[in-house]
């Protein structure tokens, strides 16, 4: 390697390691408050969350042979990611002769000779260590790192997950013996008794299959939480639903009972595939409206009882050139942003050892790319950057009077009032802080002023409330993302709609029905509840103050 190009990669490492060591672990151990997940002290912790996967053939986290497991952890921090769903075999708990295994003679049984050679440079003290031991060796790399970690029961027998027929689908099943189930989750608890930062244990992932039945789920389910709890008290208790995990209906009328409180947190996944094909062939708000509903019918209706919901599987393909793919993205990231969710994304993974008789198997779905030294999209890393904190929740500095927030769903980006009073797209962090008031006005905090329409393609600006310009502003289309009003010189339908600069500029709505080509995701908006802190530039006075304005409104789903 040259001289440039090595120093530019200790480069990458130092940066990437200093950014962890900036950020610290949440008080711990974590528990429930409501539907927030929260830390010892009482403070929302929002779990942003990569899923590392560590349950296939070789029985071994994977990339071992491409980076060392420290530096890969560094880069999941670096990215943002607080949190990893760590996955795990059951008979990495429960068979001595498999967890005893060398990491060399796993990989050397497999055929994998070359994955041995990348891990002897990569990670030589990991080659010769017992399998259990190198598990342990990456839960201990996320905590030098200050990344939370979830250990996820992803299969019984070590292999790719899932199908209908793989004998490990449900209780009962060839491959899935309950007994074991439950004698590898308490031997995993017990493990990680007292290690930090494993803060949670997902008992089952996808349950699914011909042999599925919801009261054998509630029997096994709750003696899996129990047995969890009764070896490790500190770590929340995370439930998968049925058909592959993406629903949880179920419970809507029958609750789960347990000897214990504040520890329990139910799992959804949601892809694009879960939807079919009408990403492909429906108008994306069409499409959206109608996958968020039924999501809302399978799983969130339970943050609305109060119970954390964390969807601990969401992915697309990563190249950008999967259309269905980044319609499906831009909604779930809808519904993120204003339920303020807890997620993971599949998969952390670039590539994998071997998948389903491919070596060095390419993860399009993979945050790395196939060598795992970049990340795959940077751009999604940008976009997801103001997700990976918490808008709304326990402890944050306006929990008691939140604002409204205008998210950009295209960039991730919120809405800000800059010179000349004009709107332009930046961090959220730096989000101007609004109202959306019972009038349908969107009003700049502690001022006279609001977001007046003039004209087609003219910038967005505020204007004075007690001019009685104040444009009135509808949520419309089936996606309910256009904000939309109409102009008073001539009625015509105007959106907000941000340009490739980040300037707000009022257009004629685009796709808002019909036709499936159309794409109208630079007009995606949506109003959400915020408590973080408001930068002291973003409720500066600019006109004389009318007094108190109607409290911040959350626009429901």
């Amino acid at each position: 390697m040259a001289p440039t190009k090595l120093l530019l990669g200790l480069l990458v490492v130092l940066l990437a390691s200093a950014r962890a060591a900036s950020v610290s672990l949440p008080a711990l151990p974590l528990s429930t408050s409501s539907r927030w997940v929260v830390g010892a002290d009482g403070r929302r912790v929002k779990l942003a969350c990569a899923n590392w996967a560590s349950h296939l053939e070789p029985v071994a986290a994977e990339g071992l042979s491409r980076r060392g497991v420290g530096d890969i952890a560094a880069r999941v921090a670096e990215m943002g990611f607080n949190c990893v769903r760590l996955t795990w075999p059951t008979y990495l708990a429960t068979n001595a002769t498999l967890s005893s295994l060398p990491l060399r003679w796993s990989l050397e049984r497999l055929g994998l000779r070359e994955s041995a050679a990348g891990v002897r440079v990569n990670n030589p003290g990991l080659l010769d260590l017992p399998l259990i031991d190198v598990f342990r060796e990456v839960v201990s790399a996320l905590a030098n790192n200050s990344i939370m970690v979830i250990l996820d029961n992803q299969i019984t027998t070590p292999g790719w997950c899932c199908s209908r027929t793989d004998g490990n689908t449900f209780f009962g099943d060839k491959y899935f013996d309950p007994e074991e189930w439950l004698k590898g989750l308490s031997a995993m608890a017990t493990m990680f008794r007292n290690t930090k930062n494993v803060v949670g244990m997902s008992l089952r992932n996808e349950l699914r299959g011909p042999y599925q039945n919801v009261s054998l789920w509630y029997r096994y389910m709750q003696q899996g939480a129990e047995a969890v709890h009764a070896a490790n008290p500190n770590v929340l208790v995370i439930l998968s639903g049925l058909d592959f995990d993406n629903t949880l209906s179920f419970l809507s009328p029958n609750k789960v009972e347990l000897s214990f409180t504040g520890k329990l947190v139910f799992e959804q996944h949601w892809y694009g595939f879960s939807d079919g094909t009408d990403w492909e062939n429906w108008n994306q708000n069409d499409a959206c409206g109608v996958s968020v509903q039924s999501i809302r019918t399978k799983g969130l209706f339970l943050l609305q009882q109060g119970w954390p919901l964390f969807f601990s599987e969401i992915g697309f393909d990563m190249s950008g050139t999967h259309t269905a793919d980044n319609r499906y993205l831009t909604c779930f990231l809808s519904v993120a942003a204003e339920m303020d969710l807890d997620w993971a994304v599949w998969a952390l993974q670039g590539s994998y050892y071997i998948r389903e008789g491919i070596l060095a198997f390419d993860e399009t779905y993979g945050l790395l790319s196939w060598d795992w030294s970049t990340a795959r999209n940077p751009s999604f890393i940008k976009r997801v950057n103001s997700l990976q904190s918490p808008f709304q929740g326990p402890g944050l500095p306006n929990s008691q009077k939140p604002y409204n927030a205008i998210f950009h769903l295209l960039t991730g980006l919120c809405v800000l009032v800059k010179s000349g009073n004009s709107l332009k797209l930046g961090p959220c962090d730096e989000s101007s802080a609004w109202n959306y008031t019972s009038t349908s006005e969107l009003v700049l905090k502690h001022t006279g002023q609001c977001i007046e329409a003039k004209s087609v393609g003219n910038t967005a600006k505020l204007g004075a409330c007690f001019s009685k310009s104040c444009s009135k502003w509808q949520l419309i289309s089936n996606s309910s993302m256009h904000v939309s009003t109409e102009l008073t010189k001539n009625g015509t339908r105007v959106c907000l709609d941000a340009g490739p600069d980040g300037a707000i500029t009022t257009n004629q709505c685009k796709c808002l029905s019909q036709d499936p080509s159309c794409n109208p995701e630079s007009q995606w908006f949506k109003v959400i509840l915020s408590s973080r802190s408001i930068p002291a530039e973003a409720s500066v006075l600019q006109l004389p103050s009318l007094g108190v304005w109607p409290a911040a409104s959350s626009s429901p789903l």
